[in-house]
């Protein structure tokens, strides 16, 4: 089940590029509903982790942050500045929610030290996207900031959890891709409003 909800999701994603490209609109909302709705029922493969109270916290944070990013996919739909404003917000939730289910397994004074030279990669980023997107965010600068420390944050603790040896070795190259995809999708989406 798992490996065909991720192909799902993988190909829906490459239906939604091409319909971005050939400015397809409705393909363009099929293809992001339908791949929300996939990563969405991949999140209850997270609920296979026994009764390890750690891990079960760890996989609740993990799948409200799957729904919150399906709400923001969803809002992005809009063009309109409310409809920005509401996905970026549960996608502000979603990444709140990815850092809370890294603090399960590290503690949050333990990031940096296992992130270790890697740390200052998201936060370089993150401050050259701040800077880049500064002159054109008006009264947005406030909420964006706050996105962006969140997203540094969630990075940060991707990879001190893939340094460490909280989770299965696959699971926590897993997490860490994931949140540097999400950092790199979160820059396009900026960049394109």
């Amino acid at each position: 089940m798992t490996a065909a909800l991720t192909y799902a999701c993988a190909a829906c994603a490459g239906l939604l590029v091409s319909a971005e490209y050939m400015r397809t609109g409705w393909l363009r909302i099929a293809s992001k509903l339908a791949a929300s709705i996939a990563f969405v029922l991949l999140g209850f493969e997270a609920f296979h982790v026994g009764h390890d109270v750690v891990r079960v916290a760890f996989a609740q944070w993990i799948f409200l942050g799957l729904v919150l990013g399906a709400v923001g996919d969803t809002a992005l739909l809009g063009a309109s500045n409310k409809a920005f404003l509401v996905g970026l917000v549960a996608f502000l939730g979603g990444h709140i929610a990815y850092v809370l289910a890294a603090a399960q397994l590290i503690g949050p004074a333990d990031w940096l030290g296992f992130a270790g030279v890697w740390a200052p990669l998201p936060v370089v980023a993150g401050a050259i996207a701040l800077a880049m997107l500064w002159p054109k965010l008006g009264a947005m600068r406030v909420p964006v900031i706050a996105y962006v420390l969140t997203i540094v944050a969630m990075v940060v603790a991707a990879i001190a959890v893939a340094r460490s040896e909280a989770l299965p070795e696959v699971q926590r190259y897993r997490f860490v891709v994931g949140a540097a995809l999400f950092f790199v999708s979160d820059l396009a989406v900026a960049r394109d409003r």
